[in-house]
């Protein structure tokens, strides 16, 4: 059995086109395969295909529902070295990073798998004595899923374990530089008996997908990860059928560092909150606020774990940051750069010149407040210090972003957390922690960072509708 599929998968069936799409590898630049570029016939029948699956899988009890998702859990994990090297291949984060990548995304198919059983309604007292009101959940109906690149098993995991747990039937489109863990996805759905019909993947033009599913009536639900202007375009094209929407867009997190943190701690955390992916993922760090008292401290210990990190091709051994996904991404990164050093910063390690999409992490220290990587998402590794004097200070710093995905901050003093993490306007905050994703916790953010919660209970409450019931049992 292969995993690697240069294939579309709908209704339970591999569809090949003359036109293609070419996939790189980014640490190579060399095309490692081709997908098709669907266009919308092929969209519609895979809505088509969709909406005739829901009849069946919705009428499934919530424990068969379930039962399909573990046996998918337990089949993506005995592919884990499989799926990992796949997806270093296409995506170019290292190898080990890949593995923990499956292991987190499967983490939320096993999740919501038994979460399935938990889709409950309610009794609410009745206001008259011959009535009696129920409240029940259902399934919305068909979904769409647009994914990107920089997560390219567990973006797709989290999205469709909590529509197949209600109940829905979903279409998948991933991204064009990552088609491939996606469609491994599918073969594995398929190997464990997952109906067909209900877990489809179409590759292609992400603005015709979007069109095609948004102007289909029965698409109920659209779910995005991605940018925020492409966000903003989907919420305005899903008004028109008055589709559920779920948005998880940019963001630009602030990590403080107060003058009462345990600094090793800190750069720990700094690390691992900046440095994952390479600097590539939604929850990064983006704008570090380090107390002036504790700057020196900071900086030198956080220089000295950077110059350890190792940049590489991500099948070598030890490898720590891969390439950055392509060139586009590479030129971004310098301009954030240049703009900082611009803007007053002084550089403390890296800039230096990119070997293909290959690039050194940066720290650069007294960052403007009003530099670009301060407003802008970097998605890269830029470390930029802005230093601050006072908590009312570093949180009007913090608070002024239009993104509200995640935040960070390091303190000793238990008032001190309470009070800032009710303050910082995000949706998740690490509190003495760099790492915060986990299928057991509600992710998403507020603002301009988009609408809706993964994970937790309230994933699959995004994919059910609420009914009321009212009984009248008067003689």
């Amino acid at each position: 059995m292969t995993l690697k599929h240069e294939a579309a998968y709908i209704n339970g069936r591999w569809q090949s086109t003359n036109n293609t799409i070419a996939v790189d590898n980014p640490a190579t630049q060399e095309v490692i395969g081709r997908v098709p570029n669907l266009d919308e016939s092929h969209i519609q029948q895979a809505t088509d295909h969709a909406h005739t699956a829901w009849q069946h899988w919705r009428e499934l009890p919530t424990t068969e529902r379930g039962d399909y998702l573990m046996a998918w859990y337990h089949a993506i994990m005995a592919h884990q070295d499989e799926l990992a090297a796949l997806m270093t291949e296409e995506q170019g984060k290292p190898l080990a990073e890949a593995k923990g990548e499956i292991a987190y995304g499967a983490s939320f198919v096993k999740w919501f798998a038994e979460e399935a059983r938990r889709a409950n309604g309610n009794t609410i007292p009745a206001m008259s004595r011959t009535q009696q009101i129920t409240v029940i959940k259902q399934p919305v109906g068909v979904c769409a899923a647009i994914t990107p690149w920089n997560f390219p098993n567990s973006m797709i995991t989290r999205k469709a374990a909590a529509a197949l747990a209600a109940g829905c039937t979903i279409i998948v489109k991933p991204a064009s530089a990552t088609p491939f863990s996606a469609l491994a996805l599918a073969q594995l759905a398929e190997d464990v008996g997952i109906p067909k019909g209900v877990f489809n993947v179409v590759t292609g033009k992400a603005s015709m997908i979007a069109k095609v599913v948004t102007t289909d009536a029965r698409v109920r639900k659209i779910s995005f990860t991605g940018s925020t202007d492409v966000g903003r375009q989907l919420m305005q094209s899903a008004a028109t059928n008055i589709q559920r929407i779920s948005l998880e867009l940019g963001g630009n997190a602030p990590f403080i560092v107060f003058d009462d943190a345990d600094i090793d701690k800190a750069v720990a955390g700094a690390v691992a909150a900046k440095f994952r992916n390479n600097g590539q993922t939604c929850v990064c760090v983006n704008r570090f606020y380090v107390h002036r008292s504790v700057l020196s401290s900071f900086e030198s210990k956080l220089v000295a774990a950077v110059k350890a990190l190792q940049v590489g091709n991500g099948i070598e051994s030890g490898v720590q940051l891969g390439p950055l996904i392509n060139n586009e991404a590479v030129q971004t990164y310098q301009q954030h750069i240049d703009d900082a050093l611009e803007h007053g910063g002084n550089l403390l390690y890296g800039n230096q010149a990119a070997d293909g999409n290959f690039v050194q992490p940066t720290v650069i220290t007294n960052v403007s407040p009003k530099a670009r990587v301060c407003r802008e998402e970097t998605f890269a590794p830029l470390a930029a210090i802005v230093p601050f004097d006072s908590e009312t200070e570093v949180l009007d710093y913090a608070n002024e972003s239009e993104y509200g995905l995640a935040g960070y901050f390091y303190s000793e003093s238990v008032r001190r957390c309470w009070r800032v993490a009710m303050a910082l306007e995000v949706g998740m905050v690490g509190i003495n922690e760099g790492l915060i994703s986990n299928a057991t916790a509600p992710f998403g953010g507020i603002k301009a960072s988009g609408l809706g919660r993964e994970g937790a209970h309230d994933g699959l409450e995004e994919y059910l509708e609420t009914k009321y019931l009212c009984f009248n049992f008067a003689d």
